[in-house]
């Protein structure tokens, strides 16, 4: 046997011994045969260098530190779950799947077959396998985009670096949850105390402070886990038509899924089995804070569909929340990066719920007014395996006498700024977009966009490091750079900074709607942009127009006409206007074009793959300019969806909806005969 030969095989048993142990608890031989063939597999890599490869057993940690995590945008956003409190609420999601699947059915008798798992209590995380190898690993982030962990996800023995198939999938992505257990939380935090640290307030922090670091060789020394649960992006594969067997899927090609998932029929078994797991909770070898249930039949689920960022056809039922009493010290509120005010409770220290809370949230200005709560209050702060405690009631017997109803600020605390609550009292948010320290780095990076200025080459990194360095303050800023000032920043070479410099110049030319875009109007997306621009023809008629006078456009009611009034009532962002037209900017006159309707108005397209002749960009553009809305996912309200090259689940879920699909060529034709006809 040739040296190629002996390490193939020593890889192939070492998976075989990996799977056993770690995945399905069942050595196949002792550790020291174990360590044994690793030794000698190692040996042959070092002696033969040529033959290594990144999914090798040997591998698994060896990367050096990163100096930050890279960003990572998910094809298939992972959504969140809808939470169910209480029985009552789980067969009211229970009730509206059935008279969604069988609305003819008046007495809705018929039983929903459910897949039902543990919810752990961990972190969300995406694994991408290509042709069988590990290449990516992310989490889940606010769902659309994560961070690349990819080293410290490599360094979990239960995570196969090669899936065990001998023909795996193209492409296949993995969505599952990595935590500690109980045990290694124990042993860690013991660790932790004996070498004069900080033990961790629970597993999840500690899975989650584990998987974040910098040094993989950190990782590697912390007892993570993961189970997996469920499958995003798929090329190459024939996939089972209910959740179940997708499960037992993964299973079988060596990923690990929980011990514990099950298969019932109707609700009842539902709960039974939430109070049966309920009652082994302490005794499970996890954390979990509840339990899911998921229609078993993907049919079903594509029917069911999604609202918001959630399907409609799983649910999270959470196990009774915890709750103590503490005292109120002050209330503070944070700007956040899209100008949104949020109360924080600052609270003398209590521990609910296996943590000590010193803050937890007041949500918003009506919340506050709703619960009249004070400063000195003692306050329930509710706990249930949520990662931001909240605050959900007053002990009124307590209240001090000098307790006095708490004013929401009328200007932002951080610019001074009007702050305007929408319709329903829900949100605050500060109208200095274009000059609020809090919002500053936001406000560039959304001004700098491919689908506003489009300044190529201006990308988060570089936003940030000009800001950090003082070099800009606000996006009137951008247009006084000068070649001197790039090469300053960490990494800028003399050609980037001339390529930088030179689209800054080629952005001062655009359209009346794109700067509207860019400027950051809250509730003034593309569309209403767009709208505003070819009414008004000119900013200076934008401004000037009265609340009555915006209403009058489509797409733009009382909330959206006050956003735009008051955007351009604040003195620093009419500052920061007047900086970026001396500096340049400029577009266009647009002559007032007659009311035209297309065929296409108000049609739902989804564009999905690469099209050769124009960008997906220029596309989405030519369909908006006709009416025509253009979305990023594919439901059962989608008209058309427009596929090219390598489309991805979007073409096969479409498909599966009997929806209408298209190719470019096809788009085109119907672009043009839209056009001819208006």
């Amino acid at each position: 046997m040739n040296i190629a030969e002996q390490i193939k095989q020593l890889r192939h048993q070492l998976r075989e011994y990996n799977h056993h142990y770690y995945v399905l608890d069942n050595p196949l031989v002792p550790d020291a045969e174990y360590d044994r063939l690793f030794r000698q597999l190692l040996k042959l890599e070092q002696e033969h260098p040529e033959y290594l490869s990144a999914d090798s057993p040997t591998q698994r940690v060896g990367d050096k530190p990163l100096s930050h995590f890279e960003s990572v945008r998910h094809e298939i956003p992972m959504l969140s779950l809808a939470n169910a409190m209480d029985n009552e609420e789980a067969r009211a999601f229970d009730r509206r799947l059935r008279q969604k699947l069988e609305p003819a059915d008046d007495s809705n008798q018929f039983n929903i077959e459910y897949n039902v798992e543990p919810k752990l209590d961990g972190l969300a995380i995406s694994l991408l396998y290509e042709e069988g190898v590990l290449v990516r690993a992310a989490t889940r982030g606010d769902g659309e985009t994560g961070e690349d962990v990819t080293q410290n996800v490599r360094t979990i023995d239960s995570i196969p670096l090669r899936l065990l198939s001998e023909k795996p999938p193209v492409i296949l992505e993995v969505r599952g949850e990595v935590f500690m257990p109980k045990s290694g939380f124990e042993q860690l935090n013991n660790l932790q105390l004996q070498q004069g640290k900080k033990p961790f307030a629970n597993p999840r922090n500690a899975a989650a402070g584990s998987l974040r670091q910098l040094d993989p060789a950190v990782t590697a020394s912390r007892p993570l886990d993961m189970f997996c649960y469920a499958i995003g992006r798929v090329e190459g594969l024939e996939l089972p038509m209910t959740q179940s067997d997708r499960l037992a899927l993964l299973k079988s090609i060596g990923l690990k899924v929980c011990p514990e998932i099950d298969v019932v029929l109707g609700i009842d078994a539902c709960l039974a089995y939430k109070d049966n797991i309920g009652g082994r909770r302490n005794s499970l070898p996890y954390e979990i804070d509840g339990v899911v249930y998921k229609v078993n039949s993907i049919t079903q689920q594509e029917i069911l569909g999604f609202v918001s960022r959630a399907p409609r056809w799983a649910i999270a039922h959470k196990f009774p929340a915890q709750e103590e009493m503490t005292v109120l010290e002050a209330i503070d509120v944070q700007v956040g990066r899209t100008g949104a005010l949020t109360p924080v409770a600052r609270l003398k220290p209590v521990f609910v719920g296996g943590v000590t809370v010193n803050n937890a949230s007041l949500h918003n200005a009506a919340e506050i007014k709703r619960l009249d709560v004070r400063v000195g209050d003692t306050v329930i702060v509710h706990r249930a395996g949520d990662v931001i405690p909240k605050v959900t009631g007053v002990v009124l017997e307590r209240r001090p006498q000098s307790a006095v109803p708490y004013d929401f600020p009328e200007n932002c605390p951080v610019c001074g700024s009007d702050v305007v609550i929408d319709e329903g009292g829900v949100i605050a948010r500060c109208c200095g977009g274009l000059f609020c320290d809090a919002q500053r780095k936001q406000s560039i990076k959304h001004f700098v966009s491919r689908n506003a200025m489009d300044i190529d080459g201006l990308g988060d990194k570089v936003v940030e490091l000009l800001v950090d360095t003082g070099l800009i303050h606000d996006v009137g800023d951008i247009y006084r750079l000068q070649y001197d000032d790039l090469l300053k920043l960490d990494r800028m070479a003399e050609k980037s900074a001339s390529k930088l410099i030179g689209a800054i110049n080629h952005s001062k030319e655009t359209t009346l709607a794109r700067f509207l875009y860019a400027l950051g109007i809250p509730q003034v997306g593309e569309t209403t942009a767009r709208i505003l621009a070819n009414h008004f023809t000119s900013l200076d008629a934008i401004q000037a127009a009265s609340s009555e006078e915006l209403q009058l456009l489509e797409d733009v009611g009382p909330v959206v006409a006050n956003d735009v009034q008051v955007f351009f009532r604040q003195t620093h962002n009419q500052e920061v206007i007047d900086k970026l037209i001396n500096a340049g900017v400029h577009w266009p006159a647009i002559e007032r074009a007659p009311e035209q309707h297309s065929e296409l108005q108000g049609k739902v397209f989804v564009i999905t793959g690469t099209l050769s002749e124009m960008s997906r960009n220029d596309a989405k553009s030519a369909l908006l300019a006709l009416g025509a809305k253009v979305s990023g996912s594919v439901s059962a309200k989608t008209d058309i969806v427009v596929v090219g090259e390598n489309p991805g689940s979007k073409a096969d879920k479409a498909t599966s909806l009997g929806l209408e699909i298209i190719d470019e060529a096809q788009l085109k034709q119907i672009l043009k005969l839209a056009t001819d006809n208006v």
